[in-house]
């Protein structure tokens, strides 16, 4: 299989850490988001939309979008589960998979700040408006997963929802957004950050990191 990524996308560190835990190797192509190389024509001829990640699969399928990966990866490569539990338990796991991925993440990545800035914005406008939106999610997160044991989100193993915490936690962290006073996020990055399936994926490990 190969993986298209790049070191800082969000939503390609996702998958990373996806394949690290099912212990899953692939190849990786890297394309520059700053440079744009997402849109050159031989990729977008793998993913119309042109954005990462892509995954192309032994049989040649091409599968897009970073949770639908991740579930595809879940249903054929069973162990261990990123959504366990009843449906009512999975649920829970994807709401809060979707909150950062669909709700957070969208609002703040590179395209959006890209057209702030495109307005005249001062930078520190944009930069304010990126550390308020991850603040706001993030807190709204803390109190969907408040009720649940420990270390991770949703209890004593990483689940979807872990997978896409990090990444939002890392642009957090780019952005200076605050995050230190929520007690449960803070215990499932500690958890995370000390697993080796996340370490590996981290940005600073990828060989197209800058």
């Amino acid at each position: 299989m190969r993986l298209h990524g790049y070191f800082r996308s969000s939503a390609a560190w996702r998958v990373r850490i996806a394949l690290n835990l099912k212990g899953v190797a692939v190849e990786h192509a890297f394309h520059h988001l700053r440079k744009g190389e997402q849109r050159a024509p031989d990729y977008l001829r793998l993913n119309p939309q042109g954005l990462l990640p892509a995954l192309e699969t032994d049989d040649g399928a091409v599968l897009t979008q970073s949770l639908a990966i991740c579930e595809w990866l879940d249903e054929t490569v069973p162990e261990p589960r990123l959504l366990p539990g009843d449906a009512l338990e999975r649920a829970h796991i994807r709401a809060v998979a979707q909150a950062i991925a669909c709700d957070i993440h969208p609002v703040q990545n590179l395209k959006v700040l890209a057209a702030l800035r495109a307005l005249s914005l001062p930078e520190e406008e944009v930069t304010g408006w990126a550390r308020r939106v991850i603040r706001e999610g993030l807190e709204a997160c803390e109190r969907l997963v408040a009720a649940g044991k420990g270390p991770f989100l949703f209890g004593a193993a990483p689940t979807l929802a872990d997978l896409c915490l990090i990444p939002q936690v890392g642009n957090a962290r780019r952005f200076g957004a605050e995050i230190g006073d929520l007690p449960r996020i803070s215990a499932a990055v500690a958890a995370c950050e000390a697993h080796p399936a996340f370490v590996t994926a981290a940005p600073e490990h990828q060989p197209d990191a800058e």
